[in-house]
């Protein structure tokens, strides 16, 4: 896989991989996160024109198969979304992406990643406390942060435990988790 910016043409190949990675979410009793909407073409656009909006694609084909797209909050660049088609899966693409924008955000001066997640869905909070990001407690969450949790409640996703979480990005050009090996 070959990390990189996502053409505008790709937008739509973004949306099903949103789509396929959502499936599995309905092993796990979660068949209303596995129907969820993927963002609409204008959301992802807006992501692309700011250059946080990442592919992982086939190196032989140059498709994507996994995307990442990520906004400043509070001093960190928060992940907002990491999808990987189930094809992909288990092939250290996600780990990729977020070490993309751990790169990213060091370049622009911010000091971590932050993102949201399910703590009961395996692919979710556990593998990214394996990845090195902690959660973070109610005194531990930036204005930015809350504002996003209560985005996410207002679309229902409280109906299953959601967490923060955060992994700081030393400037020393390596992540204080595993991201990068």
């Amino acid at each position: 896989m070959r990390i990189r910016p996502a053409a505008r043409a790709e937008l739509a190949r973004l949306q099903e991989i949103e789509r396929a990675a959502g499936v599995p979410f309905r092993d796990v009793g979660m068949a209303d996160v596995a129907d969820d909407a993927p963002p609409a073409l204008e959301t992802l656009e807006r992501y692309r024109r700011a250059g946080r909006c990442w592919v992982a694609a086939d190196a032989r084909t140059d498709v994507p198969a996994a995307y990442l797209i990520a906004e400043p909050v509070d001093g960190a660049l928060h992940v907002e979304q990491v999808s990987v088609h189930p094809d992909a899966a288990r092939r250290g693409v996600g780990r990729a992406l977020l070490a993309r924008a751990a790169d990213r955000a060091r370049e622009e001066g911010l000091t971590a990643l932050t993102l949201t997640t399910f703590t009961e869905v395996p692919w979710n909070a556990p593998y990214y406390a394996r990845l090195g990001f902690r959660t973070l407690n109610e005194a531990g969450l930036t204005p930015g942060l809350r504002r996003i949790r209560a985005e996410e409640a207002a679309h229902g996703l409280d109906r299953w435990p959601r967490v923060c979480m955060r992994l700081e990005l030393p400037h020393s050009g390596g992540t204080s988790g595993r991201l990068s090996g």
